[in-house]
């Protein structure tokens, strides 16, 4: 039956359907190559919608979908309509890949990369997480993943695959490596292996910033954790479409069914099977491809050889049929060309099945959902099919970035003065519109010919200097061009260009548009936008979290310290914008902060290990937060006479509470409404840094303030004694000042903790919770284990790794990741404030 959401949708269109259905979809040989916007954001704003380009390598030019075809968003300009991509290089992009593999901890993110570059021929042999064969994993590269059988950092590989498109109706069977490639197609793919902990979730992050699609990895006995909620919140911050891979299947308990209600319910995930299992849990042998109706299995040394066969084993058959009218229900809701076919109560083509699922997962509505086993290598290679087959090329992902000209920015604010002019608004708001303006998204072509426009998204220290590493999104890279840094303004030479293999590097000339390569010998930041000087565009970079963890670090000796202890400590807060480095005023203590207390030890190891600087740490203390909760106005005059020339600043506004800006990713502003000249323009930017200085330190327990905006109204300057001095030193005043007014609490970080662990211990794991005054928000037993999330203070989780090693007898796991910050309990703020006071005093 369609669901309400498909019958609103349709609306009359089911009287009308049978004559206006577009064409089937088009088989991967000769699909066409799709230029991308329409109603999912991306990438700067940019929307999705089809314009298909021929995608054959013909000697043809074929035109980049410009404005005048209505492709693009409103607002979105072409920075030039005759860019052009040949045939040959619409066909390279065609078979482009650039894919992240991410899932919480412990789903076998890195064991699936690890077969994905064995079957590709990357690596010549198998190794496992942990280094149990004295070798480990190729993409755990680091001493310590290899220790702790985590990854810690986001690793880049590329390869190539030979796959079978899902219109491909014969059975495909045989080896790759041994040259069996009848009716498969070759694709090139860049792959980013991310970590599952949530303390290294800015490697995510910024991964998910620069990839066009990605393979969200599950336990199929644990399902959805607190880290696939996490990884599919950023998923969805950056549109990455995805496919989902159930990993483990042949573990006790594993259910991948209950996994895809998990996907729907927790995640709000329009998702579904495009294979069901043969055999279960120890007996899983096979998948049946719905799309195809083909059995498909392993054989050989090391799951190499993939077989096929067009019979269905008797005891799924059923299940199989009722799973694939599911699937085709469940793309009737999302997609109007099956909803149609679905109305017009007729079987689906595989094209059109296969056209439909495509057109959903690129359009982030649909996720399909692929199973198997990698650590006994079962499912992979289909799945690498379904990356092929479903995720985007680079081509087919809009993205858009600002032109930072001082012609676009003027263009910009007459656009919004004249706006707010013409909807009737009076001088003061035509004004705040002006200065309140934003720069329109420009769409980037994505041809080689076009200017250079890429984005730095990761930094390490390699071997030969600074290892960058870049997006390229329109135009050429060549080793020793000349590239403008956008944020700097200064110009930089590429001395080296390479395209990585985890930790082995191969040199290359040049890298076209949608390719992913690394440079050494460029000083920049991560997130920074690198051009070949003949565009003005600028890129916005990742969202970065806020640490909610501190402690103090100092070198065990003095002979310790020194300058490799400086030389690590600005190194990690190059690389990780979530890792920050302060020096207490009051202490002079070096304080270290970060994403959790195993980001912070990690970096601590690092220090002795990379740089022979043994360290001592200190209690780690939670990074409490001011804010306020109601808005307060101000009229603050600062004034001091020393004889000559004096300090004169008055200002007068308000402060307001502030959510996070989805824009421009903070939750403080400082805007400045000031009419008729009462403050000279040049004093503005002290009054913002006044308002800055005052963030640093809160009036009630000496730490930051976030969630405020500061609306600065009218003041007054004295034509001798007003100075920047004088309007920093006003502006501070006056936002202490309002602060005290405006309802001012204490914030605390906010944990999601998810503990799993045998049934037994459910009481006792219970208790200590409670103990630790966590609110117990759900709890599943399945069979011989149970999974329970609470949301618990970060502040009261200090020692609880210990504790449920105990009471569990070792078997018991959690994980937790920030959820919000929340205002501290009344007595708590009450101790805080009066042991901050008491600090004071003794100063």
């Amino acid at each position: 039956m369609l669901s309400p959401m498909m019958r609103s949708r349709l609306g009359t269109q089911c009287l009308h359907a049978s004559s206006s259905r577009s064409a089937a979809a088009v088989p991967l040989a000769t699909r066409s190559l799709c230029i991308a916007a329409g109603p999912t954001p991306r990438r700067g704003g940019a929307s999705r919608r089809s314009l298909r380009l021929p995608a054959a390598a013909t000697p043809a030019l074929v035109r980049f979908a410009g404005s005048a075809s209505g492709a693009l968003a409103p607002g979105v300009s072409v920075p030039d309509p005759t860019i052009v991509l040949s045939g040959p290089e619409a066909a390279r992009m065609a078979r482009q890949r650039n894919i992240g593999i991410a899932a919480h901890i412990d789903s076998g993110k890195t064991t699936v990369t690890e077969r994905v570059l064995f079957y590709t021929g990357r690596i010549n042999q198998i190794h496992e997480v942990r280094g149990r064969d004295n070798v480990g994993a190729k993409m755990d590269h680091m001493e310590l993943e290899r220790e702790k059988g985590i990854t810690i950092q986001s690793a880049a590989t590329y390869c190539s695959w030979m796959a079978t498109p899902p219109t491909e109706t014969g059975t495909v069977s045989g080896d790759v490596g041994s040259g069996e490639t009848a009716g498969k197609e070759e694709f090139r793919m860049n792959i980013i292996d991310t970590p599952g902990h949530v303390d290294f979730t800015i490697e995510v992050e910024r991964a998910l910033r620069v990839l066009d699609g990605a393979v969200l990895v599950l336990c199929a006995a644990s399902g959805v954790q607190s880290q696939t909620i996490t990884v599919d919140r950023q998923m969805r911050r950056y549109s990455v479409p995805r496919i989902s891979f159930i990993n483990k299947m042949d573990r006790a308990g594993a259910n991948p069914f209950r996994v895809i209600e998990q996907l729907r319910s927790k995640l709000k995930c329009t998702a579904a099977a495009v294979q069901v299992p043969i055999g279960s849990e120890g007996g899983f042998e096979g998948v049946v491809d719905l799309v195809r109706w083909k059995s498909v299995w392993n054989e050989g040394d090391m799951g190499i050889v993939v077989r096929e066969s067009d019979d269905i084993p008797a005891e799924v058959l059923e299940f199989a049929k009722a799973k694939r009218q599911e699937l085709i229900e469940t793309l009737a809701d999302v997609d109007d060309e099956m909803a149609e076919i679905f109305i017009e109560e007729r079987e689906p083509t595989i094209a059109e099945l296969a056209g439909a699922i495509r057109r959903s997962t690129i359009a982030c509505k649909f996720s399909p959902v692929f199973m198997g086993t990698a650590m006994k290598n079962k499912g992979v290679q289909a799945m690498l099919d379904g990356v092929c087959a479903y995720l985007p090329n680079p081509a087919e992902v809009p993205a858009t970035a600002m032109d930072i000209s001082t012609k676009a920015i003027k263009g910009a604010q007459e656009q919004a003065a004249q706006a707010a002019t013409d909807s009737g608004a009076d001088e003061e708001a035509v004004e705040a519109a002006r200065k309140g303006a934003s720069l329109p998204p420009v769409a980037l072509s994505p041809s080689s010919e076009a200017p250079l426009v890429g984005l730095a998204f990761k930094l390490e220290e390699g071997r030969y200097g600074q290892l960058t590493y870049l997006r390229v999104y329109q135009g050429t890279l060549k080793r020793g061009n000349m590239l403008f840094n956008a944020r700097t303004g200064k110009k930089v030479k590429v001395p080296r260009l390479v395209r990585m293999h985890s930790n082995d590097m191969e040199d290359v000339d040049s890298v076209g548009a949608g390719e992913i390569c690394a440079m050494f010998g460029v000083d920049c930041s991560s997130g920074d936008t690198f051009t070949d000087g003949t565009t003005t565009l600028s890129m916005t970079s990742m969202f970065v979290p806020e640490p909610v963890i501190s402690l103090a670090l100092a070198p065990e000796t003095k002979d310790a310290g020194g300058a490799n202890f400086s030389r690590a400590l600005n190194r990690f807060q190059k690389e990780d914008p979530t890792f920050r480095v302060h020096v207490d005023s009051e202490s002079s203590e070096t304080i270290i902060s970060g994403m959790g207390e195993l980001h912070l030890e990690i970096y601590v190891e690092r220090m002795r290990r990379e740089y022979n600087v043994p360290c001592t740490t200190g209690k780690p203390r939670v990074a409490f937060r001011e804010a306020i909760s109601s808005r307060a106005d101000f009229a603050y005059t600062h004034k001091k006479q020393t004889g000559g020339a004096g300090q004169f600043g008055r200002v007068m506004g308000y402060i307001e509470p502030m959510t996070m800006d989805e824009e421009t990713g903070k939750d403080v502003a400082f805007e400045n409404r000031v009419m008729g000249g009462s403050i000279p323009n040049g004093y503005f930017p002290a009054c913002e840094k006044g308002f800055m200085d005052a963030l640093e330190k809160g009036m009630l327990s000496g730490h930051p303030v976030t969630g405020v905006r500061f609306v600065l109204e009218d003041g007054a300057a004295h034509s001798v004694d007003s100075s920047e001095l004088a309007f920093r030193l006003a502006t501070a005043g006056a936002f202490r000042e309002a602060f005290s007014k405006a309802g001012p609490v204490i914030l605390e970080p906010k944990m999601t903790v998810e503990v799993v662990a045998p049934t037994e211990f459910q009481g006792a794991v219970i208790g200590a919770l409670n103990q630790r005054k966590g609110t117990i928000e759900d709890t599943e037993v399945r069979e011989d284990e149970f999974t329970l999330t609470a949301e618990v203070s970060l502040n009261d989780m200090f020692g609880y790794s210990s504790q449920l090693r105990g009471l569990t007898q070792g078997k018991g796991e959690f994980s937790m990741e920030l959820r919000n910050y929340q205002p501290v309990m009344t007595n708590i703020q009450r101790d805080m404030e009066a042991e901050y006071k008491k600090q004071l005093s003794k100063k």
